[in-house]
C-alpha cells in the first residue's frame, strides 16, 4: 500500500508543485486569500472532494470531505495560505497549504477500499487572527479523529509545544491642553502608556522565564506642544500553558488599571487578536509521523526544540489528537519571516521536499485507519494528557 499511495501522489506531483510557485508569485495575507483558496479548492474539487466554503465566518476558509460511506476515522489535515507583509511566503504557508491538500487527495484513493473520511480544513490567516481558533471553539474538530499540519523550516523537527498567547490592546484617553501654557487642565493619555510599559518592565522579574511579553505604541500623540488625549499601546502576552498565562494577563492588566489611576487617563481593555492556546503535541501521533517521515527518504528528524512562538493549531490540539511537526528545505540557519526562506520554497530540491511531506502525511493518515491498536493509542493518550 505504500508504493500504491506514492505512484497517487507521482500522479499529482506536478500540479502540487505549481499550486506551490502560484501562491508564492501571488502572496495574499490574512483573511484575503481569495486566489490561493480558489487554486487549493479547485484541486480539491478536481478529485471530488465536496466542499464547504466560507465556514466560521471567514470568507477565505473551507471544509473539503472525502466520505468512503465507509466505517472508519476521520482524518484531518490542516492547509494554511497567508502570506507576510512585504516578505510574501517567508514562512513557507505555500508549501503547508498545498502539502496538505496533496495529502488529503493521496489518502482519498484509497479510503473506498480501506474506510473513513479525509478532510482538508483551509485555515487562513494563522499569522494574525488565525482562523483555528474559531474552528475550536465551533466545534469543526468534533466528528475528526487526529489533525495534522507540517511546517517547512531549516531542518526538519519532531512536533513539540508552543507558548499560549492574548494579544491585548490598551486604549488610554485623557484631556488635551497646551503642553506649555495650561498643562495643569491637561491628561497626559502617554503618560499612562508609558507607565505601563515602567510596570510590565517591573513584572518581569517575578515571573517565570518562558513568559515572554513584547509590545509597542501605536498612538502617542500628534504634537509636541499639545497633551495627547489619546494613547493606545498593543502587547502580545505569551506562556507555556494557557492557565499560568491567564495568571500573567491579569498582572498586566492590573498594572493598566494603575497607570491609570496615577495618571487619570481612562483605559478601555480589549483582544485586538485572537488568543491561541499552548500547543500540546500527541506523542503517539508525532512518532508514527516521524517514522513515516524518515521512511520518505528524510535523512534526519531532529527533537523538537523549544519554542517561544505562538499557534493557532495550539487550540486544535486542545480538542482532538493533534501534530503540527516541521519539515528541513535543506538549510541549515535558514531564518523564517524572510525573502530568503520565501524564495528557496520555489526551488527543485524543494519541490522534491514537498512531495516527501505530502506523502508522509498520507501514509500516516492510512495508519491511523488501518491500525485500530494505534488509533487507539493516539486516543487514549489524549484523553490523559489533555481531557483529564
Amino acid at each position: 500500500m505504500r508504493d500504491l499511495l506514492k505512484s497517487h501522489l507521482v500522479t499529482v506531483q506536478n500540479q502540487l508543485w505549481e499550486i506551490s510557485d502560484s501562491l508564492y508569485h501571488h502572496p495574499e495575507l490574512g483573511d484575503q486569500e481569495y486566489e490561493s483558496s480558489k487554486r487549493l479548492i479547485k484541486f480539491l474539487e478536481e478529485h471530488n472532494f465536496v466542499v464547504e466554503k466560507g465556514i466560521v465566518g471567514r470568507p477565505t476558509a473551507f471544509k473539503a470531505v472525502y466520505d468512503s460511506k465507509k466505517d472508519g476515522p476521520t482524518i484531518a489535515y490542516l492547509s494554511e495560505y497567508d502570506a507576510l507583509p512585504e516578505v510574501g511566503h517567508g514562512c513557507g504557508h505555500n508549501l503547508i497549504g498545498t502539502m496538505s491538500v496533496g495529502a488529503g487527495v493521496t489518502l482519498s484513493k484509497v479510503v473506498n477500499e480501506i474506510g473513513g473520511r479525509v478532510v482538508v480544513l483551509g485555515t487562513p490567516a494563522e499569522e494574525t487572527n488565525g482562523a483555528k481558533v474559531p474552528m475550536a471553539e465551533q466545534g469543526i474538530f468534533d466528528d475528526i479523529d487526529a489533525a495534522m499540519i507540517l511546517h517547512p523550516a531549516d531542518e526538519s523537527y519532531e512536533s513539540g509545544d508552543s507558548l499560549a498567547m492574548d494579544a491585548i490592546q490598551f486604549d488610554f484617553r485623557g484631556r488635551t491642553s497646551h503642553a506649555a501654557a495650561s498643562p495643569e487642565m491637561g491628561i497626559n493619555a502617554l503618560d499612562a502608556v508609558i507607565q505601563l510599559f515602567n510596570g510590565i518592565n517591573a513584572l518581569r522579574q517575578h515571573v517565570t522565564s518562558d513568559v515572554r511579553i513584547h509590545g509597542i505604541i501605536k498612538d502617542g500623540g500628534v504634537a509636541a506642544n499639545i497633551i495627547p488625549d489619546k494613547a493606545v499601546a498593543q502587547f502580545y502576552v505569551r506562556a507555556k500553558d494557557r492557565t499560568y498565562l491567564n495568571e500573567v494577563v491579569h498582572k498586566v492588566i492590573n498594572i493598566a488599571k494603575g497607570a491609570s489611576s496615577m495618571t487619570g487617563a481612562e483605559v478601555h481593555i480589549e483582544n485586538y487578536e485572537l488568543s491561541y492556546d499552548n500547543m500540546v503535541t500527541n506523542h503517539t501521533l508525532s512518532q508514527l509521523f516521524t517514522a513515516n517521515l524518515l521512511s520518505t527518504g528524510v535523512k534526519q528528524v531532529k527533537k523538537a526544540k523549544d519554542s517561544y512562538g505562538s499557534i493557532d493549531m495550539g487550540n486544535v490540539s486542545h480538542v482532538v489528537p493533534a501534530i503540527h511537526p516541521y519539515i528541513g528545505l535543506d538549510s541549515p540557519g535558514l531564518i523564517a519571516h524572510t525573502r530568503e526562506f520565501a524564495n528557496i520554497t520555489i526551488t527543485d530540491n524543494t519541490h522534491q521536499i514537498l512531495s516527501k511531506g505530502a506523502l508522509a502525511l498520507a501514509l500516516t493518515g492510512y495508519e491511523l485507519i488501518t491500525n485500530n491498536e494505534t488509533l487507539e493509542k493516539m486516543k487514549g493518550e489524549f484523553r490523559q494528557t489533555v481531557l483529564s
